[in-house]
């Protein structure tokens, strides 16, 4: 392939990550430096598009030393129409959220739970898109986070799954998940960054 042809890819790849995760400028730093304590983050939304759809569920989890001290758990009223196809994944629907905080005056909340330790999240760009699409909202600022992918850890560690999807990896795993609701895969994400970060710790070996 010529240089020009994966340049080509490239940009495509790129735009096409900007139309379904938003288009905000990238504020938050990556890492793949093991941490102990951390937050652990998922997002529950109306769709793929950051700032087109919106929060229903926020799922987050806090670690210290690898074990879970404390959560943070609510449904959202997005404001707007649950389609089919997301109640049926996610099992959240329009009547769940009627009377759920807004995004406005829960995301202040999520800010102080998360405080200054590293996020951890499976598909970070995803949960990332939408929560830096709150940037500015009601006049809150989103801090300039530290965000680790298990995805990308996932695809050193664990070779043998066909692909690295959450429900892949705790299939593989024998892990219990409850899929698609925010607490579940935040439990999910928490296993897997610990069993890859055990795996990639030549003290534990």
């Amino acid at each position: 392939m010529t240089g020009k042809a994966e340049q080509l890819i490239e940009q495509k790849t790129a735009n096409n990550n900007r139309s379904r995760y938003g288009s905000q400028k990238k504020k938050y730093k990556t890492t793949t430096k093991p941490q102990t304590d951390y937050i652990v983050l998922d997002f529950e939304t109306t769709g793929f598009r950051a700032g087109a759809d919106r929060i229903i569920q926020i799922g987050a989890l806090k670690f210290i030393n690898h074990e879970q001290i404390e959560y943070f758990n609510t449904f959202i009223n997005p404001e707007r129409y649950i389609p089919p196809n997301i109640t049926r994944l996610t099992g959240i629907s329009n009547e769940m959220v009627e009377w759920a905080p807004t995004i406005e005056t829960k995301i202040g909340d999520l800010i102080e739970f998360i405080d200054n330790l590293p996020i951890i999240a499976h598909n970070a760009a995803f949960d990332m898109s939408f929560l830096y699409a709150l940037d500015n909202l009601e006049g809150i600022e989103i801090p300039a986070y530290t965000v680790i992918d298990t995805v990308k850890l996932a695809r050193k560690t664990i070779t043998a799954t066909p692909n690295h999807k959450l429900t892949t990896l705790t299939k593989y795993l024998q892990l219990e998940h409850d899929a698609h609701d925010a607490i579940g895969d935040c439990l999910a994400t928490a296993a897997i960054y610990q069993y890859c970060t055990n795996a990639n710790d030549p003290h534990t070996a």
